[in-house]
């Protein structure tokens, strides 16, 4: 296992990438099975790139055990959710706007555009404002996703939308990728990760009003 000193490496990153030869078994079975999931068919994903597994992945490391169920559940929620990619993605950087966390947000706003969110849409979020225009389903995405980062909990009103839409799987589905998106911000920002090839940060500073 890689010598964790509570030090920024060379890159900023607290977690140091650990090369595939010092992995152990544990760990090795984590990042194969990362590595021969849905997440390498995912153009530029950490999971497909050669060399030392990176992202939130290199985080999960440390604890195979708990690294290796949060993957599973990763999958499961990215790749197998009653919701359409698009509002599922729109969820994600929703969360990541929430928790500034830029490398969630520079790897997920492009997979939100490519499943079909206008870049306006996106860039209302990265602002912290309220998107002008959304359809209904991207409308109860918003509002769903906001409310429970904000105060804790959704509205009546909220509940019933999503419902009517969505169906309750599809409510548990909305609750578990906000969820599951702040632990990974959790981890992005507690080892802030770097943007790959020095990328510039995409998400601007809030006002304390946003």
């Amino acid at each position: 296992m890689a010598d964790s000193k509570g030090v920024a490496g060379a890159d900023g990153r607290r977690f140091r990438l650990i090369p595939s030869e010092s992995l152990t078994p544990e760990q090795r079975a984590v990042a194969d099975a990362i590595r021969s999931g849905p997440r390498a068919k995912v153009a530029n994903s950490s999971a497909a790139k050669p060399g030392p597994i990176g992202g939130p992945f290199n985080v999960w490391l440390r604890s195979p055990g708990i690294g290796n169920l949060i993957q599973q559940l990763g999958a499961e929620i990215r790749f197998r959710s009653s919701l359409p990619s698009k509002l599922n993605e729109m969820a994600i950087i929703i969360t990541a706007r929430q928790w500034t966390s830029q490398y969630e947000w520079f790897a997920h706003c492009k997979l939100a555009l490519e499943a079909g969110l206008d870049p306006a849409i996106a860039d209302d979020i990265a602002h912290g404002r309220r998107p002008a225009r959304m359809d209904p389903d991207e409308t109860i995405v918003y509002d769903f996703s906001t409310e429970l980062h904000r105060t804790h909990g959704v509205s009546d009103a909220t509940y019933k939308a999503a419902l009517g839409r969505f169906g309750e799987r599809g409510i548990v589905d909305l609750i578990a990728v906000n969820g599951f998106y702040v632990l990974v911000s959790m981890c992005l920002n507690t080892d802030k990760t770097p943007l790959p090839d020095g990328a510039r940060l995409p998400l601007p500073p809030l006002s304390s009003g946003s």
